[in-house]
């Protein structure tokens, strides 16, 4: 796939814009192929510092979308409809072939996106989380009807560069919005748990966070480099009589797991509100 001839509009140069942005321009694509669009200046301003020379800045979205190949609406599910509205003639003339169209926007389906933009133009729907902000993401992506296996490919590849893409069934979506979407910030509450109970039982404050952040980092990385099933590999920390498994009891009896399933089922629940 020929990546020199791409052109990537972004509608909305927020953080997760400048973050996809700037994993592309740091491992696949010059500056000048990235062009964006925000009606907040400062946003642009921002979303420009971290990219460098060669971005192009837009102070309308019609003259970002010009020659643009992937369109990435990077808006809030809540102004997907007021932003794409006025640009559906824009996406009928602009001068690239057919460009792709990727959201990025939780909870809103495809079969919306396509009943909003011209007929037959082909939409690619991501879940992407916060961790791509540092190249550490996890995004789920699904293809609408008239996008090719090529356009989940190129976005697959895009996506890459800032962590793991997984491609799924449009219906899996709502629970990647659960799970990794809103997952970081689940994780960040039991940091400040475990650093909580480090500080209960003595230790500084900075310590407690910095050992709690790293366990969790070191365990996540060590599942992922393994590829044991995490009950394998809690049952290798877990001596019989011993401190962890004492742990273990007292995060039964607290309803742990639970909790977390939970928190996934609402959140899933919640992109599926925002979605109708």
């Amino acid at each position: 796939m020929d990546l020199s001839a791409q052109r990537i509009a972004f509608i909305g140069t927020g953080q997760m814009a400048t973050a996809l942005a700037a994993g592309f321009v740091r491992e696949l694509l010059s500056p000048s192929q990235i062009s964006g669009y925000d009606p907040i200046e400062a946003s642009r301003n921002a979303f420009t510092a971290k990219l460098g020379d060669g971005v192009r800045v837009h102070d309308s979205a019609a003259a970002a979308i010009e020659d643009a190949t992937v369109i990435i609406l990077a808006v809030k599910p809540q102004v997907m409809t007021e932003a794409i509205q006025p640009l559906a003639e824009s996406f009928k003339s602009v001068k690239a072939s057919s460009p792709l169209i990727v959201s990025i926007a939780a909870g809103v389906p495809i079969a919306k996106l396509e009943q909003l933009l011209p007929q037959g133009m082909r939409v690619i729907r991501v879940m992407p989380n916060t961790p791509c902000l540092i190249g550490r993401g996890a995004s789920g992506l699904s293809a609408g009807s008239a996008a090719t296996a090529d356009d989940s490919r190129l976005i697959g590849e895009l996506l890459a560069t800032v962590g793991l893409v997984e491609i799924l069934s449009e219906p899996l979506l709502d629970a990647v919005t659960g799970l990794s979407g809103s997952g970081p910030a689940y994780v960040f509450q039991m940091i400040e748990a475990l650093s909580d109970g480090g500080v209960k039982m003595g230790l500084p404050r900075a310590t407690a966070t910095r050992l709690a952040a790293q366990t969790l980092a070191g365990a996540a990385e060590m599942l992922l480099s393994t590829g044991l099933h995490p009950g394998a590999l809690k049952d290798s920390v877990t001596s019989p009589g011993g401190t962890t498994i004492a742990g273990l009891h007292a995060m039964e009896v607290g309803g742990v797991r639970a909790a977390l399933i939970n928190a996934v089922e609402a959140a899933t629940l919640r992109s599926r509100e925002l979605g109708k």
